[in-house]
């Protein structure tokens, strides 16, 4: 798809304060870091104008601000907590007419998904509001691509009230739609992957995951994977797959289940202790 005449910028949220796995985004994937590795497949997109890196103000994260003018990305220092005011500020420092959220956990988002979740709101302005391929899931858990005009993110940073509507950026639009027309990208394959592939990153598990995934598919600069090539290599190596699978499904959404009205309770599950077995409702999802 040919890029869009409007400004469609990335903003790809990082930082090292991550209470699960501290500085994961600075940890080595290939040779490069994680972050590093993001904004890699994130240029090799055809759709976007602009990619911004949205950290916290924090002196913590200045290893973010240092590597992002190493490998000549913009970045936008906000609020350390307040993800809908840093997607907002940063949006607003390229002149975004579209902003694309994209989180910096998902270093292997496949640019043809980028491409396709921003082309599908593209052709279809006058139909929606935002547009995902989350709602409801079935990509692989990792594949994350979220599409709102700036005018629509601007009247979330006024009125979102909910915590987790200021921590998680978008659910105030798709938690009211009624009010918001929203679009969904479904994995053309007619699979839900969302629960079993798991290809972010909280724990180091995903770590180990993702860099034996990337020990045996980056095969030099340049080299873009993408989802198929993912899934034939975990086909062929079960073992590879099996490193984080005690995690896949493991997601933010358990925290909030009682206040989440579009979230079900399938879409997620609990984190359990290593080695322990898992629920009757665990084996039942």
């Amino acid at each position: 798809m040919p890029p869009s005449s409007e400004n469609v910028t990335v903003v790809i949220q990082a930082r090292t304060g991550s209470t699960r796995l501290p500085n994961k985004i600075l940890m080595p994937l290939a040779g490069r870091t994680l972050l590093e590795r993001m904004v890699e497949r994130v240029r090799h997109a055809s759709t976007p104008t602009e990619i911004i890196v949205a950290t916290p103000v924090d002196i913590a994260d200045e290893p973010v601000r240092m590597l992002c003018r190493k490998i000549g990305v913009r970045c936008y220092s906000g609020h350390p907590t307040d993800l809908l005011d840093r997607h907002y500020c940063a949006g607003r420092e390229t002149s975004a007419d579209i902003v694309v959220k994209i989180p910096s956990d998902c270093p292997l988002i496949d640019p043809q998904v980028i491409d396709r979740v921003i082309g599908y709101f593209l052709d279809r302005r006058s139909d929606f509001d935002f547009v995902s391929n989350l709602h409801p899931p079935s990509w692989p858990d990792g594949q994350d691509v979220e599409v709102m005009p700036m005018p629509l993110l601007k009247i979330a940073r006024r009125e979102a009230a909910r915590p987790l509507e200021r921590e998680h950026t978008t659910p105030f639009f798709w938690e009211n739609p009624s009010r918001f027309s929203i679009g969904n990208v479904s994995w053309e394959r007619g699979l839900d992957y969302s629960m079993s592939h798991r290809w972010t990153i909280d724990y180091i598990e995903d770590y180990h995951f993702l860099a034996a995934v990337y020990d045996e598919l980056y095969t030099g600069s340049g080299t873009i994977f993408g989802v198929d090539d993912v899934l034939a290599l975990l086909d062929a190596r079960p073992d590879i797959m099996n490193i984080n699978a005690s995690l896949a499904g493991v997601n933010w959404y358990r925290n909030h289940l009682d206040e989440l009205r579009t979230i079900a309770p399938e879409m997620t599950r609990n984190l359990r202790p290593a080695g322990a077995a898992p629920s009757d409702a665990q084996l039942r999802s």
